[in-house]
């Protein structure tokens, strides 16, 4: 992999996490500090990264296998890392992407109760070295997110699963964050969105402090 000049951030969170609107306001800081920027997601980015996010999110294979599920990710993350984010981050684009391998560890890990070693093999031979530069989790509690889904649109696959799912879901994003500090920030999504995006403007602008 040729030197990266870019730099990839991405957003992590649970179900009703806000995602979408901080995701607009991060995209606006980074073109405000002089940045092009990408903005993708995962599962998904790429033309087939989106058929199989479909095949992902859909009820089309309710009871598909957790190993079916981890290796799709990662079989739509490689075409989005080799068709997309690469060539972005070599261009010196910098990268946002609404979740990324966090969120494996985090579901098909914490969720599915896959190894995380399992986990680990794939994502070394897929990303090779590459990581994100920088992560925000938004964290809020399960039955407030899931509350926010519901009236968001009907629930997917993922969001049709039982209460403990998503309770180890949080925690491995949170065991994520308290393992890597400097990469993976916590921010408190339960409060109102004026202080949660307080919370991102302080977090995003030290970043950006480091990177000139």
């Amino acid at each position: 992999m040729s030197e990266i000049k870019g730099k990839f951030i991405t957003v992590e969170g649970g179900e009703g996490a806000g995602k979408s609107t901080n995701l607009d306001l991060i995209k606006q800081l980074l073109e405000a500090a002089g940045q092009q920027v990408l903005f993708t997601r995962e599962p998904g980015g790429t033309p087939l990264g989106e058929e199989i996010r479909n095949l992902l999110l859909g009820h089309k294979h309710d009871g598909m296998a957790a190993e079916t599920e981890l290796l799709l990710m990662f079989g739509a993350r490689a075409e989005h890392l080799s068709q997309k984010i690469v060539p972005a981050l070599n261009a010196g684009t910098w990268v946002l992407c609404d979740r990324f391998t966090d969120a494996t560890y985090a579901y098909q890990g914490g969720g599915r109760g896959i190894d995380p070693k399992r986990i680990q093999i794939l994502e070394q031979w897929v990303q090779h070295d590459l990581r994100p530069d920088l992560t925000l989790v938004l964290d809020l509690p399960i039955e407030m997110g899931l509350e926010r889904a519901g009236k968001r649109s009907a629930p997917d696959r993922f969001e049709s699963e039982a209460h403990h799912f998503f309770q180890n879901v949080r925690e491995r994003y949170l065991d994520i964050a308290k393992n890597d500090p400097k990469r993976v920030k916590v921010i408190d999504a339960s409060l109102p969105l004026t202080q949660v995006q307080s919370q991102i403007k302080t977090v995003v602008g030290d970043f950006l402090s480091t990177c000139v």
